[in-house]
């Protein structure tokens, strides 16, 4: 049996589903917390063997997801965009409530295979947690200094240089000698950015910091890649997660974008540039090319050159870069996590 969810934030809805003949058997709704869960969880034990199809699983539907796998249950992810289209080829053409939505995922997780295994989570997910928080604080410090740069425009003449820090900041403000209220104003409002930059900076080094004590846990040996440094290692393994979810190296390639789109050329191939995958893991993937095109004497700037002189354009030699990185990238990850559970596995035989 096949149990779809639809989550929301109060409520999550449940609908049981026949993969036979795909129709629904029974329907239940619950609030949103634990008690709810145990609610669901004994309604969904009248059905035996049975697995469950939650929308949106790395979301609204993560808690209770993660709550059914410590409890040894199977749980798939089911895309949002998965359930829409099954229920714009349904019979109900565009109608949505919950029932619907919790059927279409169960579903396409049944009949269509459009889903992902939920699996606990481990250190990856510690990794995707730093990253994210690395990510916003770095966002919050280029609007500070934005704005900054916008104050000092009005009280510096010419303003500040484009690599703005706290220290050059606060010594132009020190130079200020405001005249009126309105400049008395942008330079207490100036002040508190440069206060605001200094606390950006100290929690951007206080995250590098776990960084590296979690990549040193982990004994990676991304670090070893021209280009990838403790940040950027962070990065791929937070967005890749368990390496071992993708069959090959070419199905991550396509996880990540990097892998070219084939397209209808008559007699001859053509391929475009892929702008689908994730695209967070993309920019890292761009960034660890681009940092070996410029170091004269790495791997990636031989074979760089090598396809420059098989006479593909610059774009088109970085592409290929990209795509033998990341396949690079997959191996090591899938070996490191290969190296963490067979350890794992002898440390539990040996208790």
């Amino acid at each position: 049996m096949i149990i779809g969810v639809d989550p929301h934030k109060s409520s999550h809805t449940g609908s049981a589903v026949d993969p036979a003949t795909n129709t629904v058997v029974g329907s239940l709704r619950i609030d949103a917390s634990v008690a709810g869960y145990r609610a669901l969880l004994r309604w969904a034990r009248r059905f035996g063997d049975r697995r469950w199809a939650i929308e949106n699983a790395n979301g609204l539907g993560c808690h209770l997801a993660q709550w059914l796998v410590a409890r040894n249950e199977t749980v798939v992810d089911v895309a949002t965009t998965a359930t829409a289209r099954v229920r714009e080829l349904s019979r109900g053409g565009r109608r949505k409530n919950d029932v619907i939505d919790a059927a279409a995922a169960a579903g396409v997780a049944a009949l269509y295979g459009d889903a992902t295994e939920v699996t606990p989570d481990d250190e990856t997910t510690v990794f995707a947690l730093l990253e994210e928080r690395r990510a916003n604080v770095a966002a919050q410090r280029v609007r500070a200094v934005n704005q900054l740069h916008a104050l000092l425009r009005d009280l510096v003449p010419g303003g500040a240089r484009a690599n703005l820090t706290a220290a050059v900041a606060a010594g132009l403000l020190r130079s200020v000698r405001p005249a009126t209220a309105v400049e008395r104003t942008r330079k207490e409002l100036a002040r508190d950015m440069v206060r605001d930059i200094r606390s950006l900076d100290t929690a951007l080094a206080d995250i590098a910091s776990r960084m590296s004590e979690a990549l040193g846990d982990r004994d990676t040996r991304l670090l070893d890649v021209d280009g990838v440094g403790p940040v950027l290692a962070v990065r791929l393994i937070g967005r890749t997660g368990r390496a071992s979810r993708f069959r090959s190296a070419d199905a991550y390639a396509n996880y990540a974008g990097v892998a070219p789109v084939e397209i209808a050329g008559g007699d001859h191939t053509r391929h475009r540039l892929s702008r689908s995958g994730d695209r967070q893991l993309n920019a890292a993937l761009h960034l660890v090319a681009v940092t070996q095109i410029r170091m004269a004497n790495s791997a990636g700037r031989r074979y760089f050159d090598k396809k420059i002189a098989e006479g593909k354009t610059r774009k088109e030699a970085k592409r290929c870069l990209k795509r033998r990185i990341a396949a690079c990238v997959w191996r090591i990850m899938l070996a490191d996590e290969r190296r963490i559970h067979q350890t794992t596995h002898t440390q539990i035989r040996a208790a």
